[in-house]
């Protein structure tokens, strides 16, 4: 229970923003691998995985206190929400209204806006050794976002070292809807001081979007046939890395790729081998796309030894809708506008295989 111990003694020294101290929960599994979590921003704080006999690996990039948790502005670990990644200029028409949410980046709406999930204490309201739901009441107009949305998020930690996140949410008036967990990953070890590049992914996508240099999609959706963007073969994240315009423009990988929407959900959309090839990360969900970011702007991110991470610390496989998908119902996926009486349920599963 080492990370357990020591993250709730520091996370706690401070006060977070509603001045009342964090509170952690600690899942552990029968391998031995421990996840710690946040109310806070319903937060992934911490991943050990087991690598053998007394030998464990921290794999999350993080931060272990909360001034630092704060201060960082890369979103690590925390639940994305009301709307993951970008709207564009932070408008959107539903239902014949025309709405303005919070923009926060470039004069878009990014992850939420300024007061996004990610900064919310989220209710512990169910809670077990393996398992903990976090829920959340964002109110009507919270942001410009209409209706009021209840939210529950579930992490279960299982005994073949997978960690499953489910989301739901319940509106009464439609609303967008694109919930996501930002974990920064690198299974060389997140405290190693090396950079994620030598990381050998494997992405079953087709289709990516091609975005301006503020990531705002462009319009259309584009094949990875003869591109730096195909991963469907398997490379490191090095290999086509900044060889076209579209990755030069963001510094990287910053995009979103598409899966196929009649494939079988329980077969897996990402597969990562560490550099040493002692750990693998396979990803599973049922939704729709996920961004693959480079911690291309990590640089200047605290890290939990005091010092800062480097671009390039991690990379992120954030499972979401496509970005400004309210303002695309012409793309072909399933819709991001969350209708009274219905109800978002959507998970993801990260799994990790020792060598």
């Amino acid at each position: 229970m080492g990370a357990f111990t020591t993250l709730t003694h520091t996370m706690s020294a401070h006060n977070a923003c509603d001045g009342k101290p964090a509170t952690l929960v600690c899942l552990t599994n029968t391998k031995g691998m421990e996840v710690v979590l946040m109310d806070i921003g319903a937060t992934w704080l911490s991943c050990q995985v087991p690598l053998g006999e007394n030998d464990h690996r921290e794999v999350l990039l993080g931060v272990s206190n909360m001034a630092d948790f704060q201060a960082q502005k890369s979103y690590m670990g925390v639940t994305v929400g009301r709307y993951a990644n970008r709207i564009a200029k932070g408008l959107f028409s539903l239902d014949g209204e025309t709405y303005q949410v919070a923009v926060n980046q470039a004069g878009n709406c990014l992850h939420g806006g300024n007061e996004g999930f990610d900064k919310r204490r989220w209710k512990i309201s169910a809670q077990s050794s393996s398992s903990v739901s976090f829920s959340l009441v964002s109110p009507d107009g919270d942001q410009g976002f209409p209706g009021e949305l209840s939210v529950l998020v579930t992490y279960t930690l299982d005994d073949d070292n997978g960690l499953t996140i489910d989301y739901k949410a319940t509106t009464d008036k439609a609303t967008p809807v694109n919930l996501t967990n930002h974990a920064y990953f690198n299974l060389q070890g997140a405290d190693s001081g090396e950079d994620c590049l030598s990381h050998h992914l494997t992405l079953t996508a087709d289709g990516y979007v091609p975005t301006t240099e503020y990531g705002i999609p462009l319009g259309e959706l584009a094949s990875v046939d003869d591109t730096a963007f195909d991963f469907r073969a398997g490379k490191t994240l090095r290999q086509d890395l900044l060889t076209d315009h579209q990755q030069k423009a963001a510094k990287g990988y910053d995009h979103s790729y598409l899966f196929d929407c009649a494939r079988d959900v329980s077969a897996p959309v990402a597969t990562v081998l560490s550099p040493d090839a002692k750990l693998s990360l396979v990803v599973y969900t049922d939704k729709p796309a996920v961004q693959l970011y480079t911690g291309n702007w990590l640089s200047g991110t605290p890290n939990r030894e005091g010092g800062e991470y480097r671009d390039y610390a991690g990379f992120a496989l954030e499972t979401q809708f496509l970005p400004d998908s309210p303002n695309h119902p012409e793309w072909p996926v399933a819709s991001c506008i969350l209708q009274p009486g219905k109800a978002y349920r959507f998970f993801t599963r990260y799994q990790f295989l020792n060598h």
